[in-house]
């Protein structure tokens, strides 16, 4: 007697295609299962794909010396986008990749003595359309009673030695490391940990609105 497999040549043939499709497809969606982990709050696979574009020794480099004070002497408040604090050629307004040949990995630039900032958000452009350079502030605006809001209070952590909230928004802030990695980080907010990608896995988004309230048991 053949054996089965010779007597059934186009049925074996099924067979092995039939497996094949079926290890493609657990491939397919084991794939997609991880981009899906990967972006897993909002947009949090930049984080990721940051660590592929910078070097270790760049996200662990000891810090360039900004401070909170330099960082929000350059925004009207908390929050807004920082102005430019340093001269621009007129071309880079008709570039939209100018800015980022800087500000999209970082890096020093010896024209200003200090490392350039990177950027979290990378894809957004058209920088012009929300950082403007503001270099004399005194001639251009009227006198009003203008205040800016405070600025959120650094730790914050509900217990001792817990991971501290982030007390900002998310919004064009996805990239974590962006900020708080590498040496043009701002000194008070460098992580020292920056071999640890998944940042919200332990910091959770709590934007402070109302004091806070001492708990009562009734």
């Amino acid at each position: 007697m053949r054996p089965f497999w010779k007597n059934n040549s186009t049925i074996s043939l099924h067979v092995i295609l039939g497996v094949a499709g079926i290890c493609l497809a657990i491939a397919a969606t084991s794939a997609s299962g991880r981009e899906k982990l990967t972006d897993y709050d909002n947009q949090g696979s930049k984080i990721y794909r940051s660590y592929d574009a910078r070097t270790r020794a760049d996200m662990t480099s000891a810090s360039g010396g900004r401070n909170l004070a330099e960082f929000y002497a350059l925004r009207q408040y908390p929050g807004s986008p920082p102005r430019i604090p340093h001269k621009v050629d007129q071309s880079f307004k008709t570039g939209e990749l100018d800015c980022l040949s800087c500000h999209e990995k970082g890096g020093y630039s010896p024209e200003y003595g200090a490392f350039a900032p990177v950027t979290p958000h990378p894809e957004n452009s058209l920088c012009y359309q929300c950082h403007t350079p503001v270099l004399d502030e005194d001639k251009h605006f009227a006198e009003s009673q203008w205040k800016s809001i405070e600025p959120p209070r650094l730790g914050q952590s509900s217990l001792g030695g817990s991971p501290p909230p982030i007390p900002h928004s998310l919004q064009l802030r996805e990239n974590c490391i962006a900020c708080h990695t590498g040496p043009a980080a701002v000194a008070e907010i460098r992580v020292s940990h920056a071999a640890r990608g998944d940042c919200r896995q332990c910091h959770a988004t709590v934007i402070q609105s109302e004091p806070l309230r001492i708990f009562q048991r009734k």
